[in-house]
């Protein structure tokens, strides 16, 4: 009898193969009993088999191709589906009760928005899709890396605003995924000192201008700089870490618009690389004095390389505030004249509604999905 595939199609329930070997039995004419007989196996084998019982193994295929004539291929494809159906449905089961830490814990909503993970309309699909987005199985493992003080990244936040864990395991997770899809040189520590002094020439420059530069230099020595979208309930102005030993991460939310805030935040995640550890983690409440050391040495870091101190305190000293020699300051300096006011207005020596404020250059990004 030649041996080919008989009824070889994908229903849309996945059956177990039984059900197939029964139809065939069916049209040969041959009972269960002589299925044995010539099998060499016992009536109730057959019998669990055909009723989805038994799984159908690969010699078990080999013998029904031989008294059935249907490829043993064919057999194993069968049960390989039918077995992964069940999977998947056991797995679907799974995911249901996770819906509600999902809709408590995670900002599907901007996350989907985003384009980050796919909108999807069952809410069990939507967990798929998240953990899928985390690289995790389950929330307990989402606990163990996000929730662990010790596993959490590296991030500076404005400490009078508290952020959702959920929403902050979210930006940040977008951050580590955009840095691996980027081709990044091994990191350099001199070629990136070079490259924050070019790059400082870049601040007098709007945004569609300055950021491709910006991330050509830093991706050259070795950083990723990923600037992200604002997602609701994560207060981060930026975070720092290393994914590898060769790779450094700096993570930009948009959340600030002026350049004040965009160049001071860029320059302070570089202290952090050049001045910290590579396993480096600044948290907010745990050993905090230690942290607060390193950040007061991350702000000292990207104020003294955006305005020398040299000159920043001279021309504080001669007390001159105005419009004109705020602009002529700025324009000896090769800055813009906005980031000068942010420093005086955190230095207090300004106040922050004060009118230098028009000097401030409020960049409008474009948003788009996946970017």
């Amino acid at each position: 009898m030649g041996k080919t595939i008989q009824n070889e199609y994908a229903p849309a329930t996945v059956t177990p193969p039984g059900g197939t070997l029964r139809d065939l039995l069916d049209e040969q004419g041959m009972s269960q009993a002589e299925l044995a007989e010539r099998m060499g196996r016992s009536t109730k084998f057959i019998s669990n088999l055909v009723n989805g019982k038994a799984p159908l193994s690969q010699d078990v295929a080999l013998e029904l191709e031989r008294v059935l004539g249907v490829p043993a291929r064919f057999w194993n494809r069968r049960e390989q589906q039918y077995r992964e159906s069940m999977a998947r449905q056991a797995e679907r089961n799974r995911l249901k009760g996770f819906v509600g830490w999902m809709q408590r814990h995670i900002p599907v909503e901007d996350m989907t928005k985003w384009g980050w993970i796919e909108d999807c309309d069952e809410a069990v699909d939507q967990v798929d899709a998240v953990l899928d987005y985390f690289g995790v199985t389950s929330p307990d493992e989402w606990n163990s890396i996000w929730m662990n003080p010790e596993t959490k990244a590296a991030f500076r936040k404005t400490l009078a605003f508290a952020s959702e864990p959920g929403a902050v395991a979210a930006w940040l997770r977008y951050g580590e995924l955009e840095a691996h899809r980027r081709d990044v040189a091994p990191f350099d520590k001199q070629a990136f000192k070079d490259a924050l002094a070019e790059i400082r020439a870049l601040t007098t420059q709007p945004p569609q201008d300055f950021e491709p530069a910006l991330l050509a230099r830093c991706q050259e020595a070795g950083v990723a700089l990923v600037l992200t979208p604002q997602v609701e309930g994560a207060k981060i102005s930026g975070a720092t870490r290393w994914l590898s030993p060769d790779l450094a991460l700096i993570q930009m939310s948009l959340r600030y618009k002026t350049n004040d805030h965009f160049w001071f935040t860029f320059f302070h995640e570089a202290g952090h690389i050049l001045l910290h550890g590579k396993r480096d983690v600044f948290l907010e409440g745990a050993d905090e004095e230690v942290a607060q050391d390193k950040e007061t040495e991350a702000d000292a870091f990207a104020a003294d390389l955006l305005i020398p101190r040299a000159a920043y305190e001279a021309f504080v000293h001669a007390g001159d505030f105005s419009w004109g020699t705020v602009c002529a300051f700025a324009k000896a300096q090769g800055l813009d004249p906005g980031i000068v006011v942010g420093r005086l207005q955190h230095d207090e020596y300004v106040p922050w509604e004060s009118g230098l404020n028009k000097l401030k250059q409020r960049f409008r990004w474009k948003e788009k999905k996946d970017a």
